[in-house]
């Protein structure tokens, strides 16, 4: 018998295959790591390509025409992906969120979806499913991915100015199309809809006002505006803290063109603040990972593209779960495993950085976005 052959590609970040514990504990669905935190979000890339080139995730500099991304054998399959969502579920997950790259670049990815809608909780209810995308193909898309069961969408918006648009995606891509998009999506009752906003000091913090008047008076209520602070995930996008607006800054502004009241959370774990226009136009959320961070309730597993878990946004290794899935281990195998792994789980990358603590392993780089999802 000849040696396995590992395609160079899946070794660009550190991994190690999970141990199976001795004792196979049943999930329970109230595994929890080791600072309390429960598991309840699934993060699934499906693809690590992306047709967009934008700045602050995948510059045109490192991922040109000579970049090499994954080949297709090393993806999970759906039926793997399915599989790993279901045990997931077991252990608590109760929302899927499926990534990339750009996930609609992942041919036939209703498929996925119509798969992932018939898992359901312990309780026999189903997984809210949910697809984060740059909008470029959803127009297109949007009613066979609701007709498969996708129940909501997140699209990624970075400027109203097709001028700022098209600089920031970096390939030339228009405004009119997203936004075309976004509204096939409400057509289709992709319902509550987000549209996540980038905030970069300097190139796109002059769009804060007219994105947000364009969402208040041209989508209705079904939409929510929430604004990202710039944060440091991999090691691509040249990062710098001079160029982070912090929220308070984007809300002070908003603030100023339409008043704002706060909202509370609406589930623990929440990543992003919630506000409300106080003349009744909607609201907005602003997520702030790097001057407030949440890591003492983030509830995030993500797993990459081929199978690989990673328990932070930040992390710089993973766990290799599709080597199990293809070594002929049983559920209850990988089952354990993965609570194993959670269990062991102590990430705060981001509450550290705020102490000026936060370290990356000696020789190894965090993980990329487009790699992970965000």
């Amino acid at each position: 018998m000849t040696d396995a052959v590992i395609p160079l590609a899946d070794l660009r970040y550190a991994a190690q295959v999970p141990l199976i514990p001795t004792l196979l504990p049943p999930a329970t669905g109230l595994l929890s790591d080791r600072l309390g935190r429960p598991l309840r979000d699934l993060r699934i890339s499906v693809t690590d390509r992306c047709n967009f080139r934008c700045s602050y995730c995948m510059p045109k500099e490192v991922f040109d025409h000579q970049y090499k991304f994954l080949p297709q054998t090393s993806l999970l399959s759906f039926e793997e992906i399915t599989r790993c969502a279901g045990l997931f579920a077991a252990h608590g997950v109760e929302k899927l969120r499926l990534t990339g790259g750009e996930p609609l670049l992942r041919k036939h990815l209703e498929v996925l979806i119509a798969q992932l809608a018939a898992l359901r909780t312990p309780q026999g209810q189903p997984l809210d499913i949910t697809l984060t995308t740059n909008g470029s193909l959803l127009a297109r898309k949007a009613q066979a991915l609701r007709d498969a069961g996708l129940q909501r969408v997140t699209v990624s918006l970075d400027a109203l100015d097709d001028a700022v648009f098209r600089r920031m995606n970096d390939v030339d891509f228009p405004v009119a199309d997203v936004l075309a998009g976004i509204q096939a999506a409400l057509r289709a009752g992709l319902v509550p809809l987000k549209v996540n906003m980038v905030v970069k000091r300097g190139t796109n913090d002059d769009q804060i006002v007219p994105l947000a008047r364009h969402v208040r008076d041209h989508c209705g209520p079904g939409v929510v505006l929430r604004f990202i602070e710039y944060m440091d995930v991999g090691a691509t996008n040249g990062w710098r803290m001079d160029e982070v607006l912090p929220s308070a800054q984007v809300r002070q502004h908003l603030h100023t063109a339409f008043p704002l009241a706060p909202l509370d959370p609406t589930a623990p774990g929440e990543t992003a603040e919630r506000w409300r226009y106080t003349d009744g136009g909607g609201e907005v959320g602003f997520i702030s990972s790097v001057t407030q961070a949440f890591c003492r309730d983030c509830n995030r597993a993500r797993l990459s593209t081929e199978g690989k878990l990673f328990l932070c946004l930040f992390a710089s290794r993973g766990h290799d779960l599709r080597a199990l899935l293809r070594s002929g281990h049983s559920d209850e195998q990988i089952s354990a495993a993965i609570g194993s792994i959670w269990a062991g789980r102590d990430d705060r990358y981001s509450e550290l950085r705020g102490l000026g603590t936060a370290v990356v392993g000696s020789g190894e780089r965090r993980v990329e976005m487009h790699y992970i999802g965000g």
